[in-house]
């Protein structure tokens, strides 16, 4: 599947008027400045970058529509042999608040690493697709990790993880590469809301279910946890001041129902 897309494109819908609300955070998603970034019907202005192959290219069909919901599945591939794949969106955004609703459903992919079941996550700040190289693994971003319980343990959701990139939580840089959030888990295939507010590179709130369960401010490029990329792409200490959204496939069925975004300051 070669899906060609001309990133900076605007081909956002507006939100329905009798769109629900967000319970506690006071976002009113019939706000006529909410925006849907998925129609619903098709891919329009979203572009794959799967390792392995150049940006639009998706042979295995991992990111399609399935009865009105944005579904990444894997019944095409005999095994994952590491193919990570992200579908981005073709604007970037700098000052915004996003809203996910997800679920995750069927089996993990034979070969999909441990770490991958029930794990998938929205990459932000992230850098244009166009200037990944073919195998290179994640783009260079944040990532809203999104994880789904194993009926046992706690696996909280909505947490941060930083593949190219740095942060601070209470004027310390955080260490590691992934930080949990507060969040509940949840261990079957409800749908989860998730929400980020995201003030350029100084500060990023993570919300579940209307509640807050993580911030973090000073984003910059830096740190690891990303392979075959452009150290052209790769300036390690400039501020993240804006960048690209995808959704990631790491070998875990996943489903969106809604992908919508406000934009702050106009940005």
């Amino acid at each position: 599947m070669l899906l060609v897309v001309s990133l900076g494109a605007c081909v956002s819908e507006q939100v329905p008027q009798d769109s629900a609300q967000s319970s506690s955070t006071g976002s009113s998603l019939g706000d006529d400045d909410w925006i849907a970034l998925f129609n619903g019907r098709d891919l329009t202005g979203w572009v794959p970058k799967i390792r392995g192959n150049e940006p639009g290219e998706d042979p295995g069909g991992t990111f399609r529509i399935e009865d009105g919901l944005l579904t990444v599945g894997y019944e095409s591939y005999q095994t994952f042999d590491e193919r990570f794949g992200h579908l981005f969106y073709v604007d970037s955004f700098s000052d915004y608040q996003l809203l996910i609703e997800y679920r995750f459903i069927g089996a993990q992919l034979i070969g999909g690493p441990d770490w991958a079941f029930k794990n998938s996550g929205v990459m932000f700040h992230a850098q244009n697709p166009n200037s990944m190289l073919r195998d290179q693994d994640f783009p260079i971003s944040l990532e809203l990790q999104l994880l789904g319980g194993n009926g046992t343990d706690a696996r909280p959701t909505a947490n941060l993880c930083t593949p190219g990139t740095e942060v601070e939580m209470d004027g310390m840089k955080v260490q590691s590469h992934c930080t949990n959030s507060t969040s509940e888990t949840f261990h079957g295939d409800e749908w989860v809301t998730v929400e980020l507010t995201v003030h350029a590179d100084t500060v990023v709130s993570h919300i579940v279910n209307g509640q807050k369960v993580l911030e973090y401010e000073r984003l910059t490029v830096g740190g690891g946890s990303v392979d075959g990329f452009d150290d052209a792409m790769k300036l390690d200490g400039q501020p993240l001041t804006h960048g690209y959204i995808a959704l990631q496939s790491e070998s875990h069925p996943i489903q969106f129902r809604r992908v919508l975004i406000r934009r702050l300051n106009g940005t």
